[in-house]
């Protein structure tokens, strides 16, 4: 019985110990499973946070990243705008050239070894080609950037050679020829620093390139392709064609004809008076505000800008660092009528002269109305005459026509400061005067408190004060036209390329500033300075030229700046069409006179602007031609430009003119955009015509021959042979003069005057 007792006992005791055993069994995976589940649950809430701060965090980001690596975009450049002067020439354009560009990801074999060699292939051809080193382009191609640039502003020729070269090699992918535009400039050196320049992105950097940037530029345009995994063109995916909106044309007032002659007497005027910091010049008609010319000495290459303008600063240039470069570039640059100002000297004293005149403070001709005895005394001060043998007794016209510093000094005394600042604000000599160009600045005046009696002196024929050209002229013109002054303008014109309409930037008049009887006093008054004065080597055979002289000397502590010499002239003086001013900085020749050093220079500008504006000659003179002469100057040269080439050829030899011409096309279809010598010139028979399309603006250059001492027709042989005309005038079997100097570069067609004499 116990046994038995014993036996199930134990049996319940392992019943019991194996049912714990198997709930334990069945309570590990549960706790496992448990932990597994929290693990999940918890890395599954990670992944919901991370979704949600890619989401919205930065779900705008990535979706412009995914957007960006499955479209494509192709930029459609806009054309810029051409810059045309007054009679349509072309100033500046912009043609068609090429960007080469890479996409490095793209150049790849089916091996790392054949990929390798194909690189070094594709560097080794882009460096041939273009001219580039070698481990430049190879670097460009081994990274890891989408685009790579290579060449910008690539010619045709170039293009044509890549092209060809990956054609043969079987290269489709990963070279990209991108249609770009590469500005030029027909006329090189030419109103450098009226037209500016642009930069490799075809930005203005200078000039009008600058100052209307906005208006040349246009807008780019795009087109969005769709690209798979792998950045290939999907075919059949939507297209995008954004197009480019092209920049507007210019038209401005300059005047290529009448720029020329400026700037060819005006180089000759700094090299001869030996001008080490040159000199400028600025030509506007006074009726409307229209700069005509606009010169700084010397010039730069607007087709490489970057180079040195001058022979001295080319012998230095590799010797100089990166910042000294850039300073130079920068003086280069500088358009010295508009930014630079200068103490404007003796030719001041129009203003001072006009000032009187409207306020009656005096008239032209009073008797004794000033005193010199070469020199003012002011506090103390003894303010010397320019000249050392005084003028005595003197009229207002008298001490206009002698330049005298003491009847002046005695004459603004009378005035007094305050009414002078009056005028001088009306006349716009405190602002600027808002031509449409960049970097203007304005003159240096004492505050008006700080004038006292050494001040008024000094400032009264024009020391110690500072305008800038462009003020000047601008006031001298108001002081000629009826007393309007006129705002200057350089852009006449905006036209949109795409509708062909034209906006008339308008002619626009600030204020009178004095009365039409006053304006008509100080004519008579300028043209006495010309006719019997200091002036008197502005004159111009067979026109009325009224004008005065300037000569300012260099501050104390600043004598390396040296004088300015300067004359300012308008013509004709019955109706003033022009008026020029024109200034030597520096001039270390036989002297620094203005009336000297400038008066000439002055008297060659106009005595080829004058007949040009087409303002008859009082002089008969000019009419006579020699009896052996082979040409008669009586062929108009008819207006050809926007007629077809077979036109304008027909209509020339109908004329009896000649022409002369460098393009390939259809005659009948291209159209003439430009002529030289331009409509209505005078020209003998068989006068050359040279005529320019819009595919070929390129300006032949020719230097002109030695003519003096030669025959008639040997001149004419000598000028044909090289494209140019030649107009005669005086009686003589010999050449005495010629009108462009031997050696000087002009282009083909220009007209050559000589003077036949014994």
């Amino acid at each position: 019985m116990k046994s038995k007792k014993k036996k199930q006992t134990k049996s319940k005791k392992n019943y019991i110990n194996n049912k714990i055993k198997k709930r334990d069994v069945n309570i590990l995976p549960l706790k496992r499973f448990l932990g597994i589940l929290i693990i999940f649950m918890f890395v599954f809430a990670l992944l919901i946070l991370k979704l949600a701060l890619l989401q919205f965090k930065d779900g705008s980001s990535l979706k412009e990243q995914a957007y960006n690596q499955q479209t494509t975009n192709s930029i459609i450049t806009a054309k810029r705008g051409t810059i045309y002067d007054s009679t349509g020439k072309v100033l500046a354009i912009s043609s068609q050239v090429d960007t080469i560009t890479i996409n490095p990801k793209k150049i790849v074999s089916t091996t790392e070894k054949s990929t390798k060699e194909k690189k070094e292939k594709v560097a080794y051809a882009l460096s041939d080609i273009f001219g580039l080193n070698y481990d430049e382009v190879y670097q460009k191609v081994n990274s890891t950037n989408n685009i790579e640039t290579i060449a910008k502003k690539v010619d045709s020729d170039k293009v044509d050679t890549l092209k060809k070269w990956m054609s043969d090699n079987k290269i489709s992918v990963g070279i990209n020829i991108n249609e770009d535009s590469k500005r030029t400039y027909p006329y090189s050196n030419l109103a450098s620093h009226v037209i500016g320049f642009c930069g490799n992105d075809n930005n203005g950097l200078q000039g009008i390139e600058l100052k209307w940037d906005d208006v040349l530029a246009g807008t780019n345009g795009k087109v969005i392709t769709s690209q798979d995994a792998v950045q290939k063109e999907i075919p059949d995916a939507n297209e995008t064609y954004i197009p480019a909106e092209n920049g507007s044309n210019l038209m401005l007032s300059i005047d290529v004809n009448i720029q020329s002659i400026m700037e060819k007497y005006l180089e000759q005027g700094v090299k001869e008076n030996k001008c080490k910091n040159g000199g400028i010049a600025v030509a506007m008609n006074p009726k409307t505000g229209d700069i005509l010319g606009m010169v700084t000495y010397p010039n730069y290459n607007l087709n490489s800008p970057f180079e040195p303008n001058t022979e001295d600063l080319a012998s230095i240039w590799d010797t100089l660092e990166s910042s000294q470069k850039t300073n130079e570039l920068n003086l280069a640059w500088k358009n010295r009528v508009v930014s630079d100002t200068y103490e404007p000297g003796s030719t001041f004293k129009l203003i001072t002269s006009a000032v009187a005149l409207e306020e009656n403070i005096t008239s032209e001709d009073v008797s004794g109305d000033f005193i010199c005895i070469g020199y003012e005394e002011v506090n103390g001060i003894k303010i010397k005459c320019w000249r050392k043998e005084p003028h005595g007794s003197q009229t207002l016209r008298q001490a206009l026509q002698n330049s005298c510093n003491p009847s002046f000094m005695q004459l603004g005394k009378r005035i007094g400061a305050s009414t002078l600042y009056k005028y001088y604000d009306a006349f716009g000599l405190f602002d600027k005067t808002g031509i449409s160009l960049p970097g203007e600045t304005t003159g240096i005046f004492h505050k008006l408190n700080n004038v006292k009696n050494v001040e008024l002196a000094t400032m009264s024929f024009g020391q110690r004060i500072t305008l800038t050209p462009i003020q000047l002229v601008s006031a001298v013109s108001a002081i000629v036209n009826d007393g309007v002054l006129m705002q200057p303008r350089i852009v006449k014109q905006v036209i949109n390329t795409d509708t062909n309409s034209a906006t008339n930037i308008e002619e626009k008049a600030v204020r009178q500033v004095i009365s039409k009887s006053t304006s008509e006093r100080m004519l008579n008054l300028m043209q006495s300075v010309v006719d019997d004065g200091s002036g008197r080597h502005a004159q111009v055979t067979g026109y009325s030229v009224g004008g005065k002289t300037g000569t300012s000397e260099p501050l104390s502590g600043n004598e390396e700046d040296g004088y300015v010499a300067s004359f300012v002239a308008v013509s004709p003086t019955e109706n003033p069409q022009i008026c020029l001013l024109v200034a030597l900085y520096d001039p270390r020749g036989e002297s620094h006179q203005g009336g000297q050093v400038v008066g000439p220079i002055v008297s060659d500008m106009l005595s080829e602007i004058l007949p040009y504006l087409g303002l008859t000659s009082t002089d008969i003179s000019n009419t006579t031609i020699s009896s052996n002469s082979s040409k008669v100057n009586n062929i108009t040269v008819p207006d050809i430009r926007n007629k077809t080439l077979a036109e304008a050829k027909k209509i020339l030899t109908q004329s009896g003119l000649k022409y002369n011409y460098s393009v390939s096309g259809d005659e009948n279809s291209l159209l003439v955009t430009d002529q030289v010598p331009s409509a209505g010139t005078t020209l003998g028979a068989n006068g050359i015509v040279c005529l320019y399309t819009q595919e070929n603006t390129v300006r032949v250059s020719v230097t002109v021959p030695d003519l003096e001492g030669m025959t008639l027709s040997q001149a004419e042989s000598a000028l044909t042979s090289k494209k140019l005309n030649i107009s005669i005038q005086g009686t003589g079997e010999k050449i005495k003069e010629q009108s462009v100097k031997k050696d000087t570069s002009v282009e083909e067609g220009t007209v050559i005057k000589v003077t036949l004499g014994k």
